[in-house]
């Protein structure tokens, strides 16, 4: 699935590193590379030698980013998940959330800030998603930039990438009336979903449609490399998610669709 898109990249554009051309690489090696990376967290010259030389692993996840071919097979999955499940390729509503990140040693200081609210030191990651859970838009910002920086940007990729089908998001109570704004600006409805009042003391308590997002956080952590800001770059954090939402995606549509028989199977 992920092949064309990537063998198309490699005719419009060869480039050589400085371990020699990353075109006589194996580029499906290079792939399983970043996603072994992501799965573990390891660092790029830790990668086992059965995969390509960590450097021209580390050059093409580069040209990608820069390129935005990650971004563009991310598209490319999600409207066949979607489209599995019988949906429309774009989605109507979507969700947004923040989640702030700490900030692992290295990582430079002008790329994060302290969020005071939840006592973070590290970066802001922004999600919007769509009601199965499969992502639309990323941001990620400094974990002292306001959840307006990171609600405005995600409405725009949102707005681009869905386009006039997009007609609703929702958000939580820290989003403020800069993204209605914003929203009303780009003819979508933002809905602030606000915790109910007997709720108050009982902890985490899920809330109709907003668990979705919360859901896909949890998801992401499974991949080591997200658990911290490692990456200097913000871009590069960003890439990651979508490389982790592309496996996820990738074992999903290659994953066996249960039939009747199967279910009538469990249920005995």
């Amino acid at each position: 699935m992920i092949e064309p898109m990537i063998t198309a990249w490699k005719q419009e554009r060869v480039a050589r590193s400085a371990t020699g051309d990353p075109g006589s690489c194996d580029l499906r090696e290079v792939v399983n590379a970043i996603f072994y990376q992501n799965r573990t967290g390891c660092q790029w010259r830790y990668l086992p030698h059965d995969f390509p030389a960590w450097s021209a692993v580390f050059y093409c996840f580069g040209l990608w980013r820069e390129d935005g071919l990650d971004q563009r097979i991310q598209e490319l999955l999600r409207c066949q998940v979607r489209e599995r499940a019988r949906r429309l390729e774009d989605p109507s509503l979507v969700i947004i959330d923040t989640q702030s990140v700490r900030a692992a040693a290295g990582v430079p200081k002008t790329t994060t800030g302290l969020d005071a609210n939840k006592k973070v030191s590290g970066r802001k990651r922004g999600l919007a998603v769509d009601v199965l859970g499969l992502i639309i838009g990323v941001v990620v910002l400094a974990a002292s930039a306001h959840d307006n920086a990171a609600g405005t940007a995600l409405l725009d990729q949102a707005a681009e990438r869905c386009g006039m089908r997009l007609e609703k998001a929702l958000v939580d109570q820290g989003l403020k009336d800069e993204v209605l704004i914003h929203g009303a600006l780009l003819d979508i409805e933002v809905e602030v979903v606000r915790r109910n009042p007997e709720d108050q003391g009982k902890g985490f308590v899920p809330q109709p449609k907003r668990w979705i997002v919360e859901q896909v956080n949890g998801t992401l952590m499974l991949h080591r490399r997200l658990t911290r800001e490692y990456d200097h770059r913000p871009d590069t954090s960003a890439s990651r998610v979508y490389w982790a939402s592309i496996a996820n995606m990738a074992r999903r549509l290659t994953t066996p669709a249960p039939t009747w028989r199967d279910t009538l199977r469990l249920a005995a």
